[in-house]
């Protein structure tokens, strides 16, 4: 099953024709192109859909040799792209191969980001056969094309899906290894105002698709109806939204498994035995001291935002303590300073790679600051932590 998207970061000096190449990719005008070096500013985003991998995301940077105080600025953060890219595409032209460019690939390996070089502007100078040999010792794959004309584009785009790790597009069982076929497992699922209209959110979405794909049945119920439920029905385990563990806790048997989709979600993504250490700091947490706050996602918030409001109200409450609480959404940059933060709550992570999701926490184990999530967080202040994450250590 192929249900997450790939990010594509296209990196490469001034003027060589990146956001042609981007326009070549997607087959539209999404990206200003212009004669004039460093038009782009500004990492650039398109989605489109090649065959192979699914749904993928174009990211345009700006150029890598820009210079002076804002140059210096742009080129930070178009490497700053290589903390939520999959795979890189590094485009250079009129046989153009330096420092810069040196500079780029050593990025990549850094981050472990697997690329490609693209020679642009081919119909205008072709690449050299001494360039050639060198860039082939490299041991990636190596590109010819025009992208105004779309010349070679196809071939890139079948050496874009060669060097494309399939983790980055396919999907992770999230409880195959928990359920057998026929296993009947309860979701527990509050429609508040935070719920969208109409639709289920995408966490949601992920578990019935997995418990389906895993041929178990789901039985959905809002927590006012679980306990009718369970005077009839013997589920598996009960996964819930973590803002109602309390109640749910409370009405589901010990010997029923309890978890949250929060925390099946940091196992997923790769986060979980980091999540399990940091947890516990929450209980060191003193007056004066900041949270960090991760949100995945950008939504209109409310006063029963978990998040924003239910969250650090908790912590408060179940503290007493004086804190102040930072927040950042999607993928902005977190705080330069990430040591004045006592402890950060990362939410699920359902909208973003498990590449973004870990880059942007390994920066927090890094500075030493200590990481959990909301699933784990509320589970902890609620005293029911070593119920809700026993069935994973387990295993």
């Amino acid at each position: 099953m192929k249900t997450k998207r790939v990010f594509i970061g296209i990196f490469g000096r001034r003027n060589q024709g990146k956001s042609s190449l981007v326009n070549a990719l997607a087959g539209q005008d999404v990206a200003i192109v212009s004669d004039i070096a460093g038009t782009t500013t500004d990492p650039v985003r398109k989605s489109i859909e090649i065959f192979g991998i699914g749904p993928a995301v174009l990211v345009d940077t700006a150029g890598i040799d820009d210079d002076g105080p804002l140059g210096g600025q742009r080129v930070r953060k178009s490497y700053e792209a290589l903390k939520t890219v999959d795979v890189a595409l590094l485009v250079i032209s009129h046989n153009t191969f330096g420092d810069p460019e040196r500079a780029a690939l050593t990025r990549f390996r850094e981050f472990s980001v697997p690329f490609a070089i693209v020679h642009n502007k081919a119909d205008e100078q072709p690449l050299s056969a001494a360039l050639r040999e060198e860039l082939q010792r490299l041991e990636v794959p190596v590109l010819e094309c025009t992208a105004r004309t779309r010349a070679g584009i196809p071939e890139l785009i079948d050496a874009i899906v060669r060097i494309t790790l399939p983790s980055a597009y396919q999907a992770d069982t999230l409880v195959g290894d928990l359920v057998r076929a026929g296993d009947e497992v309860a979701l527990v699922m509050p429609q508040d105002s935070e719920a969208p209209e109409g639709r289920l959110i995408l966490p949601q979405v992920q578990l019935i698709r997995d418990l389906l794909d895993n041929h178990a049945v789901a039985a959905c119920l809002q927590p006012e109806e679980l306990q009718d439920y369970l005077k009839t029905h013997k589920p598996a385990f009960v996964i819930t939204d973590s803002q109602v563990f309390a109640k749910v806790a409370e009405v589901v048997p010990h010997e029923i498994p309890l978890t949250s989709f929060s925390i099946i979600l940091s196992r997923a993504k790769g986060n979980f035995d980091l999540f399990l250490e940091g947890t516990p700091f929450l209980s060191q947490l003193a007056d004066g001291d900041r949270v960090l706050m991760m949100e995945s996602c950008t939504h209109v918030t409310s006063c029963e935002d978990i998040g924003r409001h239910k969250i650090p109200t908790l912590v408060r409450k179940v503290t007493g303590k004086k804190l102040e609480f930072d927040f950042v959404a999607a993928l902005e940059p977190l705080p330069d300073d990430l040591t004045k933060y006592a402890i950060a709550i990362q939410c699920g992570g359902c909208m973003v790679t498990k590449r973004q999701l870990r880059n942007r926490v390994a920066q927090l184990s890094d500075a030493g600051v200590p990481v959990t999530n909301y699933g784990m967080a509320i589970a902890w202040l609620t005293g029911i932590f070593g119920r809700v994450t026993e069935i994973f250590c387990e295993k």
